[in-house]
C-alpha cells in the first residue's frame, strides 16, 4: 500500500487536491516505456505540485497529494472506468499496463488516495474542496488546436465555487476558461466522489503548464490564487454554502 503525501494545516475551511502531483512509478511496476516519458504530462500534471505545495502554505491549508503517475492509475477516474490504468495517452503506447493486476494497483494506491480524501473530510468537513491540475498549451499527438486560457476552472453540477473563481479570475484580465479546455462534466472524478457526493462546494483549477515552468511562475499564480480561494471560502461560510 502507497500513502498520498499530506500537508498539514488548519482544518475546517479550505482541503486541496492534487490528483496527479507525481510521476513515481512504485516497486515491482514495470510500464514498459522510456525513462525520459515519465517527464512528460502524460506521467505527471507539470507544475501542479509545486503550486499545491505553495497555495497549502499561503492558506495554511492541508493538502494531500497523490504518491504515483498518473500512468500507473488515474486517481481522477471512477474505479470502472477503461482510462483507469491507460493503454495509451496523448498518442503513446503504455506496453506495461496492457496486463496490469488492476485489483493490486487499486488496492495498493487507489484505496489509500481516496481514504485519505474521505477521511480528512470527516474530520475536517471543509467548507471548499479545491483540486489542482495542470493542462498542456497543446495536445502532442494529435497536433490539435493551441490553448488560449491561462487557467480553466472545471465544475460539474454543483457551480457554487466554480462561479465566484470565474468573476474573479475575469475580473483580473486572465484568459479564463469556463470547463475548458475539458469539461468537468465528463472528468470530475475525485471532486464527484468527495465534493459533491457530499454536498461540499468544489472546483478543479486547471493552470496551463507552460505558465507554471519554474518557481517564479509558480509564485506568481499562488499569489493571484490564494486571496481568491480564501473569498470563496468566505462567501461560501457567510452563506450557508451558497454562492453570491
Amino acid at each position: 500500500m502507497t500513502a498520498p503525501r499530506f500537508i498539514p494545516g488548519t482544518p475546517g475551511a479550505i482541503l486541496l487536491i492534487c490528483d496527479h502531483a507525481c510521476n513515481a512509478v512504485p516497486p515491482g511496476i514495470d510500464l514498459g516505456i522510456a525513462p525520459d516519458m515519465l517527464d512528460k504530462h502524460i506521467a505527471i500534471d507539470l507544475g501542479s505540485a509545486a503550486l499545491t505545495e505553495a497555495l497549502a502554505e499561503a492558506l495554511d491549508a492541508p493538502a494531500i497529494l497523490a504518491s504515483a503517475s498518473r500512468l500507473v492509475i488515474d486517481l481522477n477516474r471512477p474505479v470502472d472506468s477503461p482510462g483507469l490504468i491507460p493503454l495509451v495517452s496523448d498518442g503513446h503506447p503504455i506496453p506495461g499496463n496492457v496486463d496490469a493486476d488492476r485489483a493490486d494497483r487499486i488496492a495498493r494506491l487507489y484505496v489509500p488516495y481516496h481514504e485519505a480524501i474521505a477521511s480528512a473530510i470527516a474530520v475536517q468537513r471543509p467548507v471548499l474542496l479545491a483540486a489542482i491540475h495542470s493542462f498542456t498549451p497543446q495536445l502532442e499527438s494529435v497536433g490539435g488546436p493551441v490553448r488560449p486560457w491561462e487557467i480553466g476552472i472545471l465544475s460539474n453540477n454543483d457551480r457554487r465555487a466554480a462561479e465566484i473563481a470565474l468573476s474573479l479570475l475575469t475580473v483580473q484580465g486572465l484568459v479564463t476558461g469556463d470547463n475548458e479546455p475539458y469539461s468537468g462534466r465528463l472528468l470530475n472524478a475525485t471532486l464527484d466522489r468527495h465534493g459533491e457526493a457530499n454536498g461540499i462546494a468544489s472546483l478543479s483549477i486547471e493552470i496551463r503548464n507552460d505558465l507554471i515552468a519554474d518557481a517564479g511562475d509558480v509564485a506568481r499564480w499562488a499569489m493571484i490564487l490564494a486571496p481568491i480561494l480564501a473569498e470563496i471560502r468566505n462567501r461560501l461560510a457567510s452563506n450557508g454554502g451558497l454562492a453570491t
